[in-house]
């Protein structure tokens, strides 16, 4: 249509990206001509896309299974929530669900009767998700307490926090309810893109601030009133088409007292201090989940599947890993002397916070490892795409 030759096969991180888009409007021809362009410029030959061999597990470090349990199979970028020693989580038919992380054992479980584009968020009393088609649903001690039709599709969790319920829309557009009885309490409508991804972006609290990411700026707002507090430009679009401009902010922060750590799709990665809103760092990457750190350090996942470490404090390089490249990874975290990863194949990567050195790795069901690790009451949950949640403890 173009005359553009596509190369063929594309890079793994490619054709997530092509998934993970979302068409504000409408779903364009030309856009998906120049999507398939651009990304193939990164294509290399099967050899090249082939993942290392990982050799015999190292076993430096003592990680024990502690618990299974199943949900329906996920996908819609699922956030999973913990809040004290419960893990709150949700499969894609519907059925939200609270464990406890010490053993497995269900707290609650809730069908919302439809399937789930954005969850969960919770704050332990309250929970909500979004639907496919568009309605908040809020929970209350595990049953439904309200539903509310919303103007936009959602793909990242609601934040509940001070019994209000706010939800972010792939509109750009942010919104307030009251928890207990729905009532919307206002919206803000921030100029959107003509695409956006179709993954979790950012919503939380700082303080007393509401903070969200839209497109490539994390922008801090009154949760009272909507109104914007500051305004933090991490990254800007960066080309003439829909494709290029997009900078959206990924779910997966590092968060160190005041200092927010985000990435911005496939652009740069960057702290910003959210007392007042200032860029305090930032670097070129190109990634597609988020980060996490410590008192030291930063951690992210590149699109071919290296795994970065940034310091902290001005986001010098301090290692590059690049033993998992290829095995489409998921966020990381960060737990006790080792960054967490799972990948593709369901593997759960153990690697050393000083170098990036492998620790150990564990097996789940064999599908992807879906969402980013949580740490839970001493346990290490993961969940794959098949459903499967695991809880591992370490020895």
């Amino acid at each position: 249509m173009l005359g553009v030759k596509i190369k063929w096969p594309l890079r793994p991180e490619s054709k997530k990206i092509m998934a993970n888009l979302y068409s504000v409007a409408s779903c364009r021809r030309v856009l998906v001509v120049l999507l398939i362009a651009v990304l193939s410029a990164c294509a290399g030959g099967p050899d090249q896309l082939k993942p290392a061999d990982l050799g015999a597990n190292p076993a430096l470090l003592g990680v024990r299974a502690a618990w299974t349990s199943k949900i329906a199979p996920v996908d819609f970028p699922l956030q999973v929530k913990v809040v004290g020693t419960a893990v709150t989580l949700a499969g894609a038919d519907g059925a939200v669900v609270s464990l406890d992380a010490r053993s497995g054992a269900p707290l609650w479980r809730t069908q919302v009767g439809a399937p789930i584009s954005a969850g969960v968020g919770s704050d332990g009393r309250f929970a909500a998700v979004v639907t496919r088609n568009n309605e908040l649903v809020v929970l209350e001690a595990g049953q439904v307490a309200w539903r509310m039709r919303l103007t936009a599709q959602v793909f990242t969790a609601p934040l509940v926090a001070g019994e209000r319920v706010f939800v972010m829309g792939a509109d750009r557009s942010v919104a307030a309810f009251d928890a207990r009885t729905g009532r919307k309490l206002w919206q803000q409508q921030r100029p959107g893109e003509a695409l956006v991804l179709r993954q979790a972006g950012i919503l939380m609290a700082a303080g007393n601030t509401l903070v969200a990411g839209l497109a490539g700026h994390l922008v801090g707002m009154n949760p009272l009133n909507g109104n914007v507090v500051w305004d933090a430009p991490l990254a800007s679009p960066r080309g003439t088409n829909d494709i290029e401009r997009l900078v959206d902010l990924v779910a997966g922060i590092s968060r160190q007292g005041n200092e927010v750590c985000v990435r911005a799709f496939q652009t740069a990665v960057g702290c910003i201090d959210t007392l007042g809103g200032t860029v305090t760092w930032k670097r070129p990457a190109v990634g597609a989940v988020g980060l996490h750190g410590d008192e030291s350090q930063v951690y992210g996942v590149e699109g071919d599947g290296r795994v970065f470490a940034w310091r902290s404090a001005d986001g010098e390089p301090v290692w590059t890993s690049d033993r998992l490249r290829y095995r489409e990874l998921s966020a990381p975290l960060v737990l006790g002397r080792s960054v967490v990863v799972g990948d593709a194949t369901g593997l759960v990567h153990f690697l050393s916070r000083a170098d990036g050195s492998p620790l150990t790795r564990l097996s789940t069901d064999g599908s992807a490892i879906l969402a980013a690790p949580v740490l839970a009451a001493g346990t290490l949950v993961v969940v794959t795409r098949n459903g499967g949640v695991y809880g591992f403890q370490p020895e």
